[in-house]
């Protein structure tokens, strides 16, 4: 599904978003940036489920000098990363690779920074993906995900659901052809557990100092945790 709507992903993004989600990625990328004991020169970030590249590429233009992976299972969309990596210059900076976020294809102790943006809610096993990213962490290593929610104010979440159950489908069928795949986008969104629920699976999976921001209204929640020094 993903591979189909890849040439198109990037533009139905920025147009049903209003352009909100380079704001998310910012302050994303902000938490990523903060220094913390046993970072190495340079920063080792990995980005899980990287998609066309717009989270590895903000973070390689905010945080000087950082070496970024990313990793996809989609060939397709690794294709328009690549494209967008070269013309940005920053091929040197970042590395991509086919992998499966569920198993990812690196050591431990390997990143001091582990990414995942509006991807997590598309694994089968949520859990052994946690467990993954925290396996390939440093001890000390920082977890950031941004991912999408149904805002918890009754009249916002009308409105949201409305827009994003009803007209969005419509709008990304229209301009990608394939209606199915943003019937099952916003769906996955609102199956996707309730703020409270995630940080007990993050804890689970051994993640520490586990917290939760919110942005928009709930549109959007940041999550993040550490790996706990051995």
């Amino acid at each position: 599904m993903f591979g189909q709507i890849a040439k198109e992903y990037d533009k139905l993004n920025h147009i049903m978003s209003l352009d909100i989600d380079k704001s998310w990625r910012k302050k994303a990328i902000r938490q990523m940036a903060e220094p913390a004991p046993g970072d190495a020169q340079p920063l080792r970030l990995l980005d899980v489920a990287c998609g066309t590249g717009d989270f590895s590429i903000a973070a390689a233009r905010s945080i000087p000098g950082c070496r970024v992976t990313g990793v996809d299972v989609t060939e397709e969309m690794l294709a328009v990363m690549a494209g967008k990596v070269a013309s940005d210059g920053l091929s040197e900076q970042i590395v991509m690779q086919v992998g499966d976020g569920e198993n990812l294809p690196f050591a431990d102790d390997s990143f001091d920074r582990v990414s995942i943006a509006f991807g997590i809610r598309n694994f089968e096993h949520r859990d052994r993906g946690l467990q993954e990213m925290l396996r390939v962490l440093r001890p000390g290593g920082r977890l950031v995900i941004l991912e999408l929610s149904e805002p918890e104010n009754r009249v916002i979440r009308w409105l949201y659901e409305l827009y994003f159950l009803h007209i969005l489908p419509w709008i990304g069928g229209l301009i990608s052809g394939d209606r199915a795949a943003y019937r099952y986008l916003p769906a996955s969104v609102v199956k996707f557990p309730p703020k409270d629920v995630f940080l007990q699976m993050m804890r689970e999976a051994g993640f520490s100092d586990v917290a939760h921001r919110a942005f928009t209204l709930g549109i959007c929640r940041m999550y993040t945790g550490v790996k706990a020094d051995r």
